[in-house]
């Protein structure tokens, strides 16, 4: 190969920039030119890119978010604009290409893998629900934000005996919602992978209430309800006044961690790596803290990823 693209799709997160950093510096000491597609697959199909250097990406291995931007293709859902994507890479002299991104992402991978382009996959999502690897880029960086955000909310939640409930992202998938919940010592996190009664928790907080626990944080993720609308049925039943937080896009943004700036090392590194061994049409994956491959396919046809089940189980058991 002489010459790979990289683009980053979807939701941004922190650890984009480490990624693509590590894509060009890995691609120029194997002497391949890099170029970076702009806005995502919107600049496939409008051929938006530049030709990458070691001054491209300098002084971004600490910034959030994607300097090559992203937005969204209604094109790319089309077999006629997944037939031009492919074809502008062609002509752009592109031998292989590194996508970014979530799901939707990752199926705009597959859909120019089965064009014959040679794609590796990278997953890059906060709600951390990527099937076939346990970890992908920007959770560790979003978690932290939540948590930092939730031990300054339990400071005056305590100062007015109040019970704050906390709205993360996660539309499909409570990981944000159950790990951030344990790590801040929440008393309930709300996930739509389970079940919950109002009923029951209501109970739960009047006897806390009852012996002198006067506040509380629950963490809400977004697909398991509105977190305004469940703040206001329980405010009435518990003894103690509901406040409601949505931390929304705040959880995106930042400083990526150590984590994910080596996990972005690792798999940019490991993306350049696969596509001059030959490899195409597969994810890159973190298991058992080793780089692993996993047919595109698959990963989209899987769905999403499940919440280990020892997570729901572990804030029962600490919230006594």
């Amino acid at each position: 190969m002489k010459r790979i693209a990289v683009l980053t799709s979807g939701g941004d997160c922190s650890g984009m920039n480490a990624a693509v950093r590590a894509i060009v510096r890995a691609g120029l000491a194997a002497n391949i030119e890099v170029i970076g597609i702009q806005k995502g697959f919107q600049g496939l199909i409008d051929r938006h890119y530049e030709l990458l250097s070691t001054k491209s990406v300098s002084n971004v291995l600490q910034r959030g978010g994607t300097f090559l931007q992203s937005a969204r293709c209604k094109e790319m859902r089309e077999p006629s604009g997944q037939r031009l994507a492919a074809e502008n890479l062609i002509g752009m002299g592109v031998e292989g290409l590194i996508v970014l991104g979530g799901d939707g992402s990752l199926t705009g991978a597959l859909a120019l893998a089965q064009q014959g382009t040679a794609v590796i996959g990278i997953p890059a999502s906060i709600d951390n629900d990527i099937p076939f690897t346990d970890m992908a880029l920007g959770v560790d960086t979003a978690l932290n934000n939540i948590v930092r955000a939730v031990d300054n909310i339990k400071d005056t939640a305590s100062s007015h005996d109040r019970a704050f409930f906390v709205e993360t992202m996660g539309r499909n998938c409570g990981y944000l919602a159950v790990v951030s919940a344990i790590a801040c010592g929440a008393e309930y996190s709300l996930i739509p992978e389970e079940p919950y009664d109002l009923d029951d928790i209501c109970q739960e907080l009047r006897r806390r209430y009852q012996q002198g626990r006067s506040n509380s944080i629950i963490m809400v993720a977004e697909g398991a309800g509105n977190a305004q609308q469940i703040a206001e049925e329980i405010k009435d039943r518990i003894g103690f006044e509901t406040r409601t937080i949505v931390l929304g896009h705040y959880q995106r943004g930042g400083s990526p961690t150590v984590f994910d700036r080596l996990l972005a090392a690792r798999f940019g590194q490991a993306a350049v790596e696969n596509l001059l061994a030959g490899e195409k049409g597969k994810m890159l994956g973190l298991k058992n803290s080793k780089m692993q491959l996993t047919p595109l396919a698959d990963v989209i046809n899987s769905g999403i990823r499940p919440i280990d089940e020892l997570l729901p189980r572990l804030i029962n058991d600490l919230m006594i």
